[in-house]
């Protein structure tokens, strides 16, 4: 078999319960913020923080759904497929952790928890999911969109 099913198991159930506990999150601050200004640009204001959430939420979906795929592929003996969906899977949810850079901080319990709980699974991933996560959660405020491009651009570089 081209996968690991098992482990394959392992890292959805745990991508899953973080897209549950993102899916939470999403539902509370909507509920706090409303419906913000769709022209707000400012760091970590409602509509940053909304689009954050929704962010890693939807990155957390796609992950699940990429997982079951291989899953999927390779119970059925699949070879290629299934590698192709592993491939795909292990580089990492798009949008996670960068939607948090969005978000306003203190994070909420339930973004914390999930990040945290992706990062404990970081090595299955291509990319340091974990090391950007932890960079992520010591932000002491919202990163993304900087107020200066060029500062933004280097510590980007720097990483």
């Amino acid at each position: 078999m081209a996968a690991d099913v098992s482990e394959l198991v392992a890292v959805i159930r745990v991508l899953d319960r973080a897209a549950k506990l993102l899916g939470e999150e999403s539902e509370h601050l909507s509920g706090l913020y409303g419906t913000p200004p769709a022209h707000g640009l400012e760091a970590g204001g409602p509509a940053q923080t909304l689009l954050g959430i929704a962010e890693l939420h939807s990155a957390m979906r796609k992950s699940v759904e990429d997982l079951a795929t291989a899953i999927g592929y390779a119970t059925a003996g699949m070879d290629g497929v299934a590698r192709r969906a592993v491939k795909s899977a292990r580089m990492g949810p798009i949008g996670m952790p960068s939607g948090a850079d969005r978000m306003a901080r203190p994070l909420g319990d339930r973004t914390v928890q999930a990040l945290e709980t992706v990062r404990d699974i970081g090595g299955f991933f291509e990319r340091d999911i974990a090391t950007e996560i932890d960079i992520c959660l010591a932000a002491p405020q919202a990163t993304y969109p900087p107020k200066d491009w060029s500062t933004y651009r280097g510590r980007q570089r720097a990483r």
